[in-house]
């Protein structure tokens, strides 16, 4: 992607942000937020970035998993690239993380970069599911009437699903997607015909830890485990602020549900904005007081944004990695 592309792509993520921003503190009390401010319990927050932390090795554990297949890469190794990942996707557009621990697992482990990519986009199909099942479970539990949070489970849950049923189909039969592919390549000059061919051998090796039922397993479990406690730290930043609402954790549950389906809005990094709307949106709904919600908005996302910044900064430092090189990474995961 170009320069002028990617400052378009900024620019219009900025705008998006700003949008969702004044949709959610329009009309909000800046005195009453404060006051609401003021009697935090900071000691709940830092356990809630304490516990956020322990998802982020969870989702290590849960990318070991689908890997194995293919190469196994110690926890500790993979626990690194997830921070410097989730550091570059809060800090920088085009989700530039996910194609710098591209980079680096194939740098440091070398890892095929399509087989690499394959499967982050494999780990995106699993979060959405997760979320989908999140996302029921709240609303089973809860009573919430929302038309936005409908609006964006009916954008999203479908491509989500549909993204991972194909990956197990192919996972299935990988045949049919050779039958598919020998045809189309026989129609392209030689190096693109062997290029498509490679390119497929490539995608099926990526989903080949769907095929081995405890890898499939242990990814399945792990990715509802991380997101089940990256939902905690909502629940203790609910008690910081001394909210008290009846099945607490199912709304925490919803609420991480749908922030992370919302993802696929193109606002700016760390969905700066679109959080805060959507958290603000289902805390009113439940009779939390707006001034209130909006400031447990913003320290929800603090809490969940900073370790993942901090952690992933410094283990890219330790890389020997430049700020530059997260840009490079971002043109790399808009090329794919």
């Amino acid at each position: 992607m170009n320069s002028n592309r990617k400052r378009l792509a900024f620019l219009g993520g900025i705008c998006i942000s700003g949008v969702f921003c004044y949709l959610a503190f329009r009309g909000l009390q800046v005195e009453q937020m404060l006051q609401s401010l003021s009697r935090i319990q900071l000691e709940y927050v830092l356990a809630g970035m304490l516990v956020y932390a322990l998802a982020m090795v969870v989702i290590a554990l849960r990318w070991q998993f689908l890997l194995q297949a293919v190469k196994l890469v110690p926890l500790r190794a993979l626990f690194q690239l997830v921070a410097i990942g989730y550091m570059g996707n809060n800090v920088y557009p085009l989700r530039a993380g996910d194609g710098l621990r591209i980079v680096l697992l194939r740098r440091n482990h070398q890892v095929p970069l399509v087989r690499a990519t394959t499967i982050v986009v494999l780990e995106r199909a699993f979060d959405g599911c997760v979320m989908i099942a999140f996302v029921l479970i709240g609303l089973l539990v809860i009573d919430l009437q929302s038309s936005e949070v409908e609006a964006i489970v009916r954008l999203a849950a479908p491509a989500f699903a549909a993204a991972m049923l194909l990956a197990l189909f192919l996972a299935a039969k990988p045949d049919l997607l050779r039958a598919v592919v020998a045809p189309l390549s026989k129609l392209l000059p030689g190096r693109l015909g062997i290029g498509l061919r490679r390119l497929s051998e490539e995608v099926i090796a990526g989903l080949q830890g769907l095929r081995n039922p405890l890898h499939f397993l242990g990814a399945a479990l792990s990715s509802f485990t991380t997101w089940a406690i990256e939902a905690g730290v909502y629940w203790v930043v609910m008690l910081a602020f001394s909210i008290r609402l009846d099945d607490a954790y199912a709304v925490s549950l919803l609420i991480c549900g749908v922030l992370n389906l919302a993802g696929i809005i193109p606002a700016s990094p760390g969905q700066v904005g679109v959080n805060e709307f959507i958290t603000v949106t289902i805390l009113t709904a439940l009779g939390v007081p707006a001034a209130l919600a909006g400031i447990y908005a913003i320290v929800a996302h603090i809490t969940i944004w900073l370790p993942g910044v901090l952690g992933g900064l410094f283990f890219l430092l330790r890389q020997g990695l430049s700020w530059a090189d997260i840009g490079r990474a971002g043109e790399m995961e808009g090329a794919t």
